[in-house]
């Protein structure tokens, strides 16, 4: 694949590129021994691929508030969203690596992709990035509505949920260690007034803690006990909480793999 056809343009400077395809296993040297690879881009292209997103959704739903557009934003910019869209646009082709990549905690082409954004970023401006990610993230591999409907970011609709309700929730990494193939596993758990609802383990601790409280949720949802216990405490401290608003809690979504980078 050429980086004409990735890009739609002419890059200036063909070194940045070049550096966002390089893993930190496959490094170049440079001057006084420096050794190049991307993640100084991806960090760089992290940022501006969340200002580009916000912009994006900011005018694409101009009757939204904060929260949903941020909530709308982490869907699209989760490690796994990303590395399945930049499969689809064929970056895998173009990636330098010698690291082992096993099919958990792979996310070396969605970084990648970062970084790739944040030399598009240097090498041609705010207005030339934003129609990059607009034409190959959104246009391409990305349906907003759907991604908007469909998925939810669990932490995060746990945490408005107890916060209107004035219950307080507290997300904690118990443990971690290394898998057969050498990823760090996490493992979290979530408490709502001191009592675990939900655990979760993945290959990040933001994966794990999505994973405990989409467990969280779904307790909430259906465990009536539980639902009677906060209901009871609750009123003991001179406030209510009534059986309808566990029904607020999300529902857990039926996720396509196609909403997402697919094709």
């Amino acid at each position: 694949m050429s980086l004409y056809k990735l890009l739609g343009f002419y890059p200036n400077e063909i070194a940045l590129y070049e550096q966002a395809f390089l893993h930190r296993s496959s490094p170049v040297e440079g001057n006084k021994g420096m050794q190049y690879h991307n993640e100084r881009l991806e960090f760089l292209g992290d940022a501006v691929l969340d200002a580009v997103i916000a912009d994006i959704l900011y005018k694409h739903f101009p009757n939204r508030r904060e929260g949903y557009l941020t909530n709308t934003r982490s869907k699209i910019v989760q490690r796994e969203n990303l590395n399945r869209i930049a499969l689809n646009i064929g970056l895998q082709k173009m990636v330098v690596t010698s690291a082992r990549l096993s099919s958990h905690n792979n996310y070396v082409y969605g970084n990648a992709l970062e970084a790739l954004i944040g030399a598009v970023y240097l090498d041609q401006g705010y207005r030339k990035c934003y129609q990059f990610v607009y034409n190959v993230v959104i246009n391409r591999c990305a349906d907003l509505d759907s991604i908007a409907r469909k998925e939810v970011n669990f932490k995060s609709s746990l945490i408005e949920w107890s916060q209107k309700n004035k219950l307080e929730i507290v997300f904690d990494v118990v443990d971690s260690f290394i898998d057969n193939d050498g990823n760090p596993v996490f493992q979290s758990k979530v408490t709502l007034l001191g009592r675990q609802i939900g655990i979760g383990i993945g290959y990040s601790k933001k994966e794990s803690q999505q994973h405990a409280a989409k467990m969280a949720i779904k307790k909430l949802r259906a465990d009536k006990d539980l639902q009677r216990y906060i209901s009871d405490l609750k009123k003991k401290q001179s406030s209510q909480i009534t059986d309808s608003k566990f029904e607020e809690l999300p529902e857990e979504p039926i996720i396509s793999g196609t909403e997402i980078g697919g094709k």
